[in-house]
């Protein structure tokens, strides 16, 4: 009778992965605060207000583009589930590569995220279609580079047996 051949399957380290993505989704937002308007000549509450759109609605975007604590907490909101839900995705696609695995392969996730953000959700929410453009996919990709990068960063590696059950057959 032969031995059964036991192979090691890598487990995703979740904690990284909310670690990760909570990061990466501050300095997403942060940038989203300050590139936007410098590259448009816009302000940055005009893109807290289309933040805070996701969760209020399309009332909270006519002006006064200032600052509003309702609209604020609801972008921060908005923002950190959705990137909270990136870096767990992330996490399960690259966790088995390394560190520039992990960088490039969020990076590409990233501007598939980007994609679908605004070339197919602009069609429930149809105002952000002028948001379109090299910044934020720029922005969309130095999020996922940063999720993928941090992940394997943090991520402490386990690994657990996995029998092979067709080695198994005599």
């Amino acid at each position: 009778m032969r031995k059964p051949d036991i192979r090691w399957r890598q487990l995703v380290d979740w904690r990284a992965a909310i670690w990760a993505g909570i990061a990466s989704g501050s300095v997403f937002f942060i940038l989203n605060l300050f590139l936007i308007p410098l590259v448009t000549g816009g302000n940055s509450w005009v893109i807290v207000r289309f933040m805070a759109s996701l969760v209020l609605g399309e009332g909270i975007l006519p002006p006064p583009a200032s600052f509003a604590v309702d609209a604020m907490m609801a972008a921060i909101i908005a923002n950190t589930f959705a990137t909270l839900v990136f870096g767990l995705l992330v996490a399960y696609v690259i966790h088995r590569g390394g560190l520039l695995l992990g960088i490039l392969g969020g990076a590409i996730l990233g501007v598939a995220a980007y994609g679908i953000n605004f070339y197919a959700l602009t069609y429930f929410f149809p105002w952000f279609f002028p948001l379109r453009g090299w910044v934020m996919a720029v922005n969309h990709m130095t999020l996922g580079a940063l999720a993928g990068g941090i992940y394997e960063w943090l991520e402490v590696e386990k690994f657990i047996p996995v029998l092979n059950e067709e080695s198994n057959n005599p």
